[in-house]
């Protein structure tokens, strides 16, 4: 009972890796290696400043996944972790009022899950610590937030139970959509192409760079910015669509620069 079958893993258009912020708990990360892998699921990146290795409790409660754990990569920051990602995915619980609901534009895993069926390229879903989640900075830099639709009198799930949840919406989306309800089938329809990484960097910069030139009160660039970048990145555009979007946003930043300065 329990045992892994001799099968390939589902094949999917966009290679999904699994990432977790300074993991705490070495039980959290075993087990999250056995839901990605009772999902179809094996690429997991860690980051972590000093380094990462797993101890016995880790092994064990990834049961027939270790080689999940075995073959994950451990990165020092945020910046060398994402290098070639074209998607980052952020997941937060918490609940956000007033002012800060504009920042958290969350969607549905169900939701992601669809938009991310027939596309290509590198996508990281994160995942913060178990203690405080992903801060706010590291939102920032997300692309898409999404969020478990959990109760509100105790939104915030174990780790390994919010991995599985999204998981399985990401494996239920794949076996009822185009495969016939036919577990493990690949697609062979033709995919779309996520985003090249840097196009992805320059839409992050110039949407800083617009925010930073509008007249506004300076306590509202931050969410200006963060707008910009979630409801283009939302959208999932092509590299052609980028960089027409690219071309758009760099005159723009051009014209407000000359009237800024004529002033």
């Amino acid at each position: 009972m329990g045992e892994n079958l001799n099968i390939p893993l589902p094949v999917r258009s966009s290679q999904l890796i699994v990432v977790l912020i300074e993991p705490e708990i070495q039980g959290n990360v075993g087990a999250v290696a056995r839901a990605m892998l009772n999902f179809g699921f094996d690429e997991l990146r860690i980051i972590s400043k000093i380094g990462y290795e797993f101890e016995d409790e880790a092994l064990a409660r990834s049961k027939h996944a270790k080689k999940v754990l075995l073959d994950s990569v451990i990165f020092h920051d945020w910046k060398s972790c994402m290098e070639d990602v074209s998607l980052v995915i952020g997941t937060s619980g918490k609940r956000e009022y007033g002012e800060k609901v504009s920042f958290r534009h969350f969607v549905m895993p169900e939701e992601l899950a669809v938009r991310l069926l027939e596309v290509e390229g590198k996508v990281a879903l994160v995942f913060g610590r178990e203690g405080v989640g992903i801060l706010t900075d590291e939102l920032q830099m997300c692309d898409i937030l999404v969020t478990i639709p959990t109760w509100e009198g105790y939104p915030i799930l174990n780790l390994s139970h919010a991995v599985s949840l999204i998981l399985y919406e990401m494996h239920k989306a794949l076996c009822d959509g185009e495969l016939g309800n036919q577990v493990g089938l690949p697609k062979t329809t033709h995919a779309n192409r996520l985003l090249d990484p840097e196009l992805r960097r320059m839409i992050h910069k110039l949407s800083d760079d617009l925010a930073e030139m509008v007249k506004v009160q300076e306590h509202k660039r931050p969410g200006i910015a963060e707008t910009l970048k979630r409801v283009i990145m939302r959208g999932m555009p092509l590299d052609d669509e980028a960089h027409r979007i690219l071309g758009v946003m760099k005159q723009s930043r051009d014209s407000l620069s000359q009237s800024i300065e004529e002033e």
